[in-house]
């Protein structure tokens, strides 16, 4: 596959993004550009390139190798105004906006790439952390689970969840979630240990009842929220995917019935404990939490886009919200785990230690 086509700042300024994205059969044309922020460019052309940027259908990916002295502010304007931009982790081009990795070049071709795999969803995603980064979070969380279950209905979802096959219904355990008091305290555990904590209708329902206690006990003033077994959550269950009734009933389900819009409301009050692989929802739920403490061995990762979906428990609003939209794009186009020191470093988690008893 060729690299992504790379255009310069005054290329972008000149409209070089701003031809149809989609051809006669609707199928998107070169869905990634490359911008090469290296390229020398006066303030005047790069204002032009920044608004060009936040008017773009395409997804704009900047790409630069800078270490010395960091990055121009007019640079930095336009690195905010693009999709993500991809710079050396020894560059001093640090902020959100930048995503640091071992080769930018490399990255750049591995994002291209999910994005040819599937077009409709990493447009669709970009899209959606654009709009929702400054909506209050109960609309942001409408316009992610809107845009969920257009994808439901799509090609790219249809595909994988024909090569995944049919899949048996997995048996309910007794009690998915565990909840116990102490004094002011309630901690409410995971607890589907053998499924890794995947997180099914059941776990769902009974989460938003222990939430929903909190919200309705002012004498609860902290809220832990914790997982058994040897991780925190694995995601949604996969058995589940493809099986709501139809894509509006998903809708209300997960806006109306689901536990995102709880977790914010109590932010201030709950703690979320993770261990282990989160994956999925295992990050897009906690880090609605106002403190995520995480064991110095916990990875996480965001795998939607390779199923044609975007995250859908809220983390389209709950990471960009901790780590900013561009490293959000990056993590759940590419799939790639992160680490416990990164998120750290990046404000996934707020602090590294020792799982508690």
């Amino acid at each position: 596959m060729p690299p992504a086509p790379l255009i310069s700042p005054a290329q972008l300024a000149a409209g070089a993004a701003g031809t149809p994205l989609l051809d006669p059969t609707a199928r998107p044309v070169a869905p990634v550009l490359g911008v090469d922020l290296a390229e020398p460019a006066d303030p005047a052309v790069l204002g032009a390139a920044v608004r060009r940027a936040e008017a773009c259908d395409r997804l704009l990916v900047g790409i630069t190798g800078t270490t010395g002295a960091g990055v121009r502010a007019e640079v930095r304007l336009l690195a905010a105004a693009l999709d993500m931009t991809l710079v050396d982790q020894g560059s001093q081009a640090d902020g959100r906006p930048f995503v640091p990795v071992p080769d930018p070049a490399a990255a750049l071709a591995e994002v291209e790439a999910a994005v040819t795999a599937n077009p409709q969803t990493a447009l669709v995603l970009a899209g959606i952390l654009r709009t929702t980064e400054t909506l209050p979070v109960r609309d942001a969380l409408d316009v992610e689970s809107l845009a969920y279950s257009t994808l439901l209905g799509g090609a790219e979802f249809r595909r994988w969840l024909a090569a995944r096959g049919p899949r048996p219904q997995p048996p309910p355990v007794p009690d998915p979630v565990l909840v116990t008091r102490s004094g002011d305290e309630l901690e409410v555990i995971l607890n589907r240990p053998t499924r890794r904590n995947a997180y099914d209708r059941h776990m769902r329902d009974a989460l938003v009842e222990a939430l929903h206690l909190a919200t309705l006990d002012d004498t609860i003033s902290r809220v832990v929220l914790t997982g058994t077994g040897p991780a925190f959550c694995s995601g949604g269950d996969l058995d589940e995917f493809g099986t709501a009734p139809d894509p509006a009933s998903a809708h209300l389900v997960r806006t109306r019935a689901g536990a995102g819009r709880l977790l914010h409301e109590l932010r201030d009050r709950i703690q979320a404990r993770v261990h282990g692989t989160c994956v999925g929802s295992g990050i897009e739920l906690p880090a609605f939490a106002g403190t995520v403490l995480a064991t110095p061995e916990t990875t996480f990762r965001l795998p939607e886009v390779g199923m044609g979906l975007i995250p859908g428990a809220g983390g389209t609003v709950s990471i960009p919200r901790r780590i900013g939209r561009w490293r959000t794009l990056y993590l759940a186009l590419t799939g790639n785990v992160l680490d416990s020191p990164t998120a750290l470093a990046w404000g996934l988690v707020d602090t590294l230690g020792a799982p508690s008893g």
